[in-house]
């Protein structure tokens, strides 16, 4: 209850208790004048008639002044009887008054009673009622207070598991995060040995190239050195070949114009002698002429030599290179088949092997460039092949035609190459379907393939021949299963 139903009940109950005692005082005041009104009717007809004794004459005795006569005697009996009747009736009705005053006061003390009963009792149902309230209160706060110690207590149990599931949480978290720390220091360390074994077949690799392309430009150079040589020798012989024939040329104009001159003074006494001297320059420009020519041809030849040799020279440079190319896609080749054989297990050959004409390949890979590509090669050597746009529809098509081996890229809109993976895998009419999965070359990427269950992972960009070697392996292993 409130506190001003509480200030109610209270004002209430002291104007019931005035409304009481307010009764009872005007009752007893009442009752007080009625018993004064009593007494008077009792006093004043003794006080207004003289007493009996003193009206009565005395039997035997007459009075002093005269005797009454019977008349007078029959008419104080008379008033004597009339008298006593009177007082009888004032007494019988003061008798009836005080009756009915008592019965009065009695009916009112009852009244008072009742009024003070129904009064108690009010208050006891009053004073009950306020029990029951205060019970009730009582009782309701108990109920809010165990309510709310329940709800604290569900609330500390709440936050205290929470607390220990958070704890729990933090120290999966930690266990994964160290976990997670190991297998990221084993990969950075498996990352450091690739990535120095890759250095290293790098180094290699370009030191071989290097100590190539050095003994390529050395060679180059020498050829050049040796072109220049020869061109230069070329040029040297030719000069001197000209030199010669402009001095055979001016030393035959020479000796023209001195003949010229000898023969305008003794033209008659000198022609015998100008013809053989002309005979004789003219043998000399001959000589020097088929001189010249034969340095010239030798010049040539050896010209053609040079030229054959520094020919000959490139050809076989060149071969040496070729040779040098092969090795290294060889070698390159026979480490990946090595990389290959270790990350798969040796297959068994238990049983007979399916040729490539009974073996479906399917490729799955949204670019059409690669599947077009991949089937191209599939197809060269003789397997059968089908091709999915994406994960979405290389699985709509295992429903129907399971293949013999799946070749799936990683990157795919839809369905990616691990959820197919994973599909496939769960799959019992697919289960044993070796998986080859073609991505980037990386660690993190390699251990989620091999999580989801994928037999090889070719890192891009691959030789061609992997491929085929990783699917009759795995077409080995299959039959040996």
């Amino acid at each position: 209850m409130s506190m001003n139903e509480n200030m109610l009940l209270v004002a209430a109950a002291v104007f019931a208790v005035f409304l009481v005692v307010s009764f009872f005082i005007a009752r007893r005041s009442a009752r007080k004048r009625l018993d004064q009104r009593s007494d008077w009717r009792h006093i004043e007809p003794s006080e207004a008639r003289p007493p009996a004794d003193e009206a009565r004459p005395t039997p035997g005795v007459a009075p002093e002044e005269s005797r009454p006569e019977p008349a007078a005697q029959e008419a104080a009996a008379t008033r004597a009887a009339e008298d006593a009747a009177h007082r009888e009736s004032e007494r019988q009705a003061a008798e009836r008054q005080a009756s009915e005053a008592r019965a009065a006061e009695e009916a009112a003390r009852r009244e008072a009673q009742r009024l003070a009963t129904e009064e108690a009792a009010r208050r006891e149902a009053q004073r009950l009622a306020t029990e029951e309230a205060a019970r009730r209160e009582s009782e309701r706060r108990a109920v809010e207070q165990a309510a709310r110690l329940a709800a604290e207590r569900q609330a500390a149990e709440q936050r205290a598991a929470e607390e220990a599931a958070q704890r729990e949480a933090q120290r999966l978290a930690a266990e994964e995060a160290a976990r997670r720390a190991s297998e990221r220091r084993a990969a950075d360390e498996a990352a450091r040995q690739a990535a120095e074994k890759r250095a290293a077949e790098e180094a290699a690799q370009r030191e071989a190239q290097r100590l190539a392309a050095a003994e390529t430009a050395r060679r180059a150079s020498e050829r050049r050195a040796a072109e220049e040589a020869a061109r230069l020798a070329a040029e040297r012989k030719a000069a001197e070949a000209r030199a010669a024939e402009e001095a055979a040329q001016r030393e035959a104009r020479r000796l023209a114009a001195e003949e010229a001159a000898r023969r305008d003074a003794a033209r008659r006494a000198e022609d015998e002698a100008a013809r053989r001297r002309a005979a004789e320059r003219q043998a000399a420009e001959e000589a020097a002429s088929r001189a010249a020519a034969r340095r010239a041809a030798d010049d040539a030849a050896q010209l053609e030599r040079e030229r054959r040799a520094v020919a000959e020279a490139l050809r076989q440079e060149e071969q040496e290179l070729r040779i040098i190319e092969q090795a290294i896609n060889r070698e390159n080749q026979r480490q990946a088949v090595e990389a290959a054989r270790r990350q798969a297990p040796a297959p068994l050959t238990h049983a007979p092997v399916k040729s490539p004409q009974q073996t479906v390949v399917m490729v799955a890979d949204d670019s059409r460039v690669v599947r077009v590509k991949t089937g191209r090669l599939l197809s060269a050597h003789a397997y059968q092949v089908l091709t999915a746009e994406d994960g979405l529809d290389a699985a709509r098509q295992i429903e129907g035609t399971v293949p013999d081996i799946l070749v799936t890229d990683v990157d795919m809109p839809g369905l990616d190459g691990f959820q197919l993976s994973r599909q496939v895998r769960a799959d019992p009419r697919t289960a044993h379907v070796p998986i080859i999965m073609v991505t980037s070359d990386n660690d993190e990427l390699r251990s989620q393939a091999a999580a989801v269950g994928v037999n090889v992972v070719l890192g891009k960009p691959y030789p061609e021949e992997l491929l085929i070697n990783h699917i009759e392996r795995l077409m080995m292993a299959q039959a040996g299963r």
